[in-house]
């Protein structure tokens, strides 16, 4: 029997949409769905919905939870990551707080800034313990990595971990019929490429029956731009640089040194910045788990419909050798001509028997291309911190960040920097 672990396996919605999916697949039937996770209750409520939805379905797959990793991952052919480690407390709270003193304000604060160097640096050393078991019980596993900060998370465990490691993330596969549905435009037939990092990939091209779409598009967005909506930083971008970006306003806010500055409160109004924004969701879901347990529960004959998530479409692809294609974070192996050779980037990729294979993309735009480098840097020299426990490279990484030199002094910076690690204790790894 085939098997396919699901680490991070508390995250019962989650669970629900991925390994629900796999239930619904003819072609992942008879395959072992190994749950793990380091909190018990959740573990087993994922367990439970999972058997339910097995057998409303009538899959042949099992369903067993492991509190053991190693024995979860010990023979998987295909690993799923979802974790967060540190959760929102005390460790999204101390990303949030701590900069704050310093007049540093923050949206969501997962992928980039000082908070996506935190959280890199907490989670790294979790992903290579990750790295060692599956060498050693799974080394020809595929990992479906859907933790943030993507870039950061994918890059290392293709290289100092050494497993063969896509990243997937939600912002590529929405991002044209979201736009379309927000400019009221009809996306069925539409064509796209899509090209760039995680959080900051591109819609390079947009047409329809050969014509190209952008005209119109940003036609429409200048007319939206003149009520508030919650594109705008997004519109903004792609107004100034010409092109789309995959990832929400929200996000793309803090990844820039334009938008929000202490300085210039009135960007905040002007661009519909949501500071904050991450804590309130944690805050809201953490409110609204036991209502929705509930819900998930109330009936013992739960039913479940396929997601649009990759993860199934991937593992049908390669264990049916029909192709499919998707927009995957790997490797940058001469994909994209002029960003650099060590960068995780996010390109089209077809799936089949033979794995995941990236397409060549070229070279971006050059304004793109600089956009792009701008966050690479500080996710090389995060990568740099955790592999090497150097101090210093994490001031590098966070003096290099755009938002946060934006708007702090070198000496606040490392001031920053250093409150934070003390502020995280064990929750870090030891830095000289």
């Amino acid at each position: 029997m085939s098997k396919i672990t699901f680490i991070g396996a508390g995250s019962t919605v989650f669970v629900k949409n991925i390994l629900g999916d796999v239930l619904t697949t003819p072609a992942l039937q008879g395959f072992e769905l190994a749950l793990y996770d380091i909190d018990e209750e959740r573990l087993r409520d994922s367990e439970r919905l999972l058997e339910s939805i097995k057998n409303t379905l009538g899959s042949t797959c099992t369903v067993k939870a492991y509190l053991d990793r190693k024995q979860a991952l010990s023979g998987a052919k295909y690993v799923i990551n979802a974790i967060q480690v540190g959760g929102y407390d005390p460790c999204t709270i101390t990303d949030f707080e701590i900069p704050k003193k310093y007049g540093l304000r923050q949206t969501i604060a997962d992928t980039l800034g000082i908070g996506g160097i935190f959280r890199n640096l907490r989670t790294i050393p979790v992903m290579l313990d990750f790295a060692r078991d599956i060498q050693e019980v799974c080394p020809d596993a595929l990992f479906l990595n859907y933790t943030n900060p993507m870039s950061v998370l994918t890059s290392v465990m293709n290289t100092a971990g050494g497993v063969n490691t896509v990243g997937l993330c939600h912002s590529v596969q929405v991002c044209v019929s979201r736009l379309f549905k927000a400019l009221d435009m009809d996306a069925t037939g539409v064509q796209s490429k899509i090209a760039g990092i995680n959080h900051m990939a591109w819609l390079l091209e947009v047409k329809k029956d050969g014509v190209d779409l952008y005209p119109e598009i940003k036609r429409r967005a200048a007319e939206k731009q003149k009520e508030k909506h919650e594109d705008m930083v997004r519109f903004e971008l792609m107004q100034k640089f010409g092109y789309y970006v995959t990832e929400s306003s929200e996000h793309n806010a803090e990844y820039h040194p334009y938008f929000i500055k202490r300085n210039y409160p009135e960007l905040i109004e002007r661009f519909n910045i949501p500071l904050d924004e991450y804590p309130r969701r944690c805050v809201d879901q953490i409110n609204g788990w036991k209502d929705m347990r509930e819900k998930l529960f109330a009936s013992e004959s739960i039913e479940h419909e396929r997601s649009y998530e990759y993860a199934s479409f991937i593992m049908e692809a390669i264990e049916t050798n029909v192709p499919f294609k998707i927009g995957g974070n790997v490797m940058n192996t001469g994909l994209i001509t002029n960003l650099p050779k060590e960068a995780c980037v996010e390109v089209p990729c077809l799936v089949d028997a033979s794995g995941v294979t990236p397409t060549y993309v070229g070279d971006l735009p050059p304004q793109l291309a600089a956009l792009n480098r701008t966050n690479i840097n500080t996710q090389l020299l995060t990568i740099e911190a955790a592999l090497t426990g150097r101090k210093e490279h994490i001031y590098h990484a966070a003096m290099l960040d755009p938002h946060t030199a934006a708007e702090l002094s070198m000496d606040d910076i490392t001031a920053l920097c250093d409150d934070l690690i003390e502020a995280h204790g064990d929750w870090l790894p030891k830095f000289k």
